[in-house]
């Protein structure tokens, strides 16, 4: 369970890195909303704590209880379904939102990247044959459809994205890829002519009226587009330097409510605001070093097992922070993803410290030289 580790191997590096994104996106959490500060620092306390704990215990002890986690996984999605919190015309929590909730959907990014690493390190010599790549699109589907029923649509998606990032660094065939694209040519066709049906099925109206805003902006400006736009007028009207954090005396965005829910999925909005470009792109740079030194320990990782872990976490923090920014400046469709790190919740914060501990765990028992 804990092996004879050296100090001298620990990555601080990477541990400087999540102290720093975590102290800044608790300034922007109290600066959006203070009534969120003293329960995110009272869960940072603690996932900072459990993420050192996650450092120390070997990756090669958990991969033996994989499927146990698989179950796990499984239960708390099937139980959100059943018993789950709705908020917003979806249900994707578990507990009481008067005293604290649980998003399973956020937990699962960290069980299937340990049970997919484990899955393609075992089959390592036959990646590409059709009885192991249908074992892992089962390992991935069932939790996938789960998710997708809630439905969290932009973390299904984000999941997808991370495991086929795993299968890529697996070796999948660049023959299989080709054809996988050459099938989404027409299926995007299709898809742009489902959208324009009336009331297709298996989308929900909000997740067809922010597919149709992005497409058709000028038509959505007063109602689905209202949140992205004020994003923009936000994040530009922070200028170089912004207008300064937590400030009261400037007509802001965040002080007008013009944005809801400002600390979670359009925080972005709230640095562009106070912090400027400068610190747009200090916060981009933060988790950029972050996303490299995941991929740094991947390349160095002691075994395919650590090496599909890294590249899992790099993806998911990687491809959440392209998403959340993409969003608040209106380059993508308005979808809810958290920033890692930055955004308030305390769920996305346990699954990226958890991401944390097990990559710090992976650079621990990197390969010697």
């Amino acid at each position: 369970m804990f092996d004879d580790y050296h100090l001298r191997n620990y990555n601080f590096k990477l541990l400087i890195l999540v102290l720093i994104a975590c102290i800044f996106g608790t300034l922007m959490i109290n600066s959006a909303d203070s009534s969120y500060f003293k329960k995110q620092c009272i869960g940072l306390v603690i996932c900072l704590m459990g993420m050192i704990v996650l450092s120390l215990i070997s990756y090669k002890f958990i991969r033996k209880f994989h499927w146990i986690l698989y179950g796990v996984n499984i239960v708390l999605l099937l139980a959100v379904l059943i018993v789950g919190t709705n908020a917003n015309g979806a249900t994707r929590w578990l507990g009481s939102q008067d005293v604290i909730t649980i998003q399973p959907s956020e937990f699962s990014k960290i069980f299937l990247i340990i049970c997919a690493a484990n899955y393609l390190s075992e089959h390592m010599d036959s990646i590409n044959t059709f009885k192991t790549l249908t074992g892992y699109v089962l390992l991935a589907v069932i939790p996938l459809v789960l998710i997708a029923m809630q439905p969290d649509l932009s973390t299904t998606i984000d999941i997808f994205i991370i495991l086929f990032s795993m299968l890529f660094v697996a070796g999948l065939s660049y023959k299989i890829i080709g054809v996988g694209l050459l099938c989404m040519i027409p299926l995007i066709g299709s898809f742009l002519w489902y959208i324009k049906l009336p009331d297709p099925p298996f989308l929900q109206g909000y997740q067809l009226n922010r597919i149709l805003a992005y497409l058709y902006p000028e038509d959505y400006t007063s109602t689905t587009r209202y949140q992205q736009d004020n994003s923009v007028m936000a994040i530009g009207s922070g200028q170089l330097f912004g207008k300064g954090l937590n400030n009261s005396t400037l007509a802001t965005v965040k002080d007008a409510n013009l944005i809801s829910e400002q600390q979670t999925d359009f925080i972005f909005s709230v640095v562009g605001e106070e912090l400027g470009f400068v610190g747009s792109i200090l916060i981009i740079v933060i988790l950029g070093l972050i996303v490299v030194q995941c991929i740094r320990t991947a390349r160095k990782a002691s075994d395919h097992m650590g090496m599909f872990i890294a590249t899992g976490v790099a993806t998911l923090i990687g491809f959440q922070t392209f998403i959340n920014i993409g969003v608040a400046t209106a380059l993508l469709p308005n979808t809810g993803i958290p920033l890692p790190f930055i955004s308030y919740g305390l769920s996305s914060l346990v699954c990226c410290c958890a991401a944390m501990g097990l990559v710090m765990n992976v650079s621990l028992q990197r390969r010697k030289y």
